[in-house]
């Protein structure tokens, strides 16, 4: 899908860390590029700034993480200056402090305002009401599930017609079973200090109470009391980010439960998820709150894994009970050990048909290609009026 001739657009971020904002933000500057427009991010830089810049992409530094009043207000100043010194036809913004500059940059230089509503966003108070509705103040909300679009129409009253769910997608290139090669997958089962033959339960994400790592592990366990699991471990694949006594809590969960540190790998960060998921036989995401939308779903259902995950959020958007994984209710670890039970029983024959039927369907409906396509339309639709 190509974008209209001269047409630049600006996406703007706190910072270009490693987190699903930042993956979709280098996702679209790439589909951008590709359909003939010039990509250009604005943000406090980061790890990922290089990232962004070899799929053709222009990052400019502005403090866009700051939520100090003074701070937004003169990055609406640099925004304006930005959007016409670089003949910006379109902002987007992704996040919520840099939507308060993005949004009345955008209106003063009178140019299409997008933004992309990513979370739930905690709404404990007036004010954060007040702060978090800035994200639907735009001409399109993109919603990155139909859980959030009710969300937003719950929460705001905010018309259909100005909200597109554009769901998440899977990069295919990198999740695809032909595209990962055995040398990988040796040298992370060697990093992990497992077996070839270990059959592995995964569950890739940052080490937080939310993500639900205590319940998978407290499903190990009810599942280890049932039957002999010798040949299975749980794999934490994540990084901690500084949550010491979190991760001490879920060890200290381990020893009561009388299980090894072979039995439950914590992995820390890993650098290679096609890899991770090609070798595990289930992809568990355990959240025991709503996942906004869930990547570590789709990607797992790309590589033809099971995937069991927490009746909660998105979750049912993505997985079909019964024909590509599980669904249990959050926070159930004996739901769980059930449904690990189930996946780690199929026989060749029902696991092959599972496997067809994930990839067929994130295929068809998650892709990261899928989720351009629909946010460059967003952008020509807009462009166009």
């Amino acid at each position: 899908m190509a974008l209209p001739p001269g047409v630049t657009i600006l996406q703007v971020l706190p910072a270009m860390a490693n987190g699903g904002v930042e993956r979709g933000t280098i996702e679209i500057a790439e589909a951008i590029v590709r359909a003939g427009g010039r990509a250009l991010v604005a943000s406090a830089g980061g790890p990922n700034t290089a990232r962004l810049e070899r799929v053709g992409a222009q990052h400019i530094s502005l403090p866009m993480a700051s939520k100090l009043p003074w701070t937004i207000r003169a990055n609406r100043c640099r925004l304006v200056n930005l959007i016409k010194a670089e003949g910006v036809s379109l902002v987007h913004a992704r996040s919520r402090a840099p939507a308060w500059s993005a949004g009345p940059a955008a209106r003063t230089a009178g140019v299409p305002f997008v933004t992309t509503y990513h979370g739930t966003y905690n709404e404990g108070s007036w004010l954060k009401k007040r702060y978090n509705r800035i994200m639907v103040s735009s001409d399109r909300v993109i919603a990155i599930s139909a859980f959030i679009a009710n969300l937003i129409k719950q929460r705001y009253g905010t018309p259909d017609e100005r909200i597109r769910i554009i769901h998440r997608g899977a990069d295919l290139r990198a999740f695809s079973p032909a595209a990962v090669g055995a040398g990988r997958l040796l040298e992370l089962q060697k990093s992990w200090g497992i077996r070839e033959d270990t059959r592995v339960i995964l569950l890739p994400g940052r080490l937080t109470r939310w993500k639900g790592q205590g319940v998978l592990i407290a499903a190990y366990a009810a599942l280890k009391a049932r039957r002999d699991l010798r040949d299975v471990a749980v794999v934490l694949a994540g990084d901690a980010e500084g949550r010491t006594g979190y991760v001490d809590e879920l060890r200290r969960q381990c020893h009561s439960l009388g299980l090894s540190a072979r039995e439950v790998v914590f992995a820390g960060q890993c650098n290679d998820m096609p890899a991770a998921m090609m070798l595990a036989d289930v992809v568990v995401s355990a959240s025991i709150e709503p996942e906004a939308f869930g990547r570590v779903m789709a990607e797992g259902g790309a590589m033809g894994k099971p995937v069991i995950a927490s009746l909660i959020g998105a979750a049912p958007e993505i997985v079909l009970p019964g024909e590509t994984g599980w669904l249990v209710p959050p926070g159930d670890h004996d739901a769980m050990a059930d449904a690990l039970h189930a996946a780690l029983s199929l026989p060749p024959p029902a696991r092959d048909r599972l496997a067809q039927a994930a990839m067929e369907r994130i295929g068809a409906s998650f892709s990261v290609e899928s989720m351009g396509n629909k946010t460059l339309a967003v952008y020509r639709e807009l462009l166009a009026g």
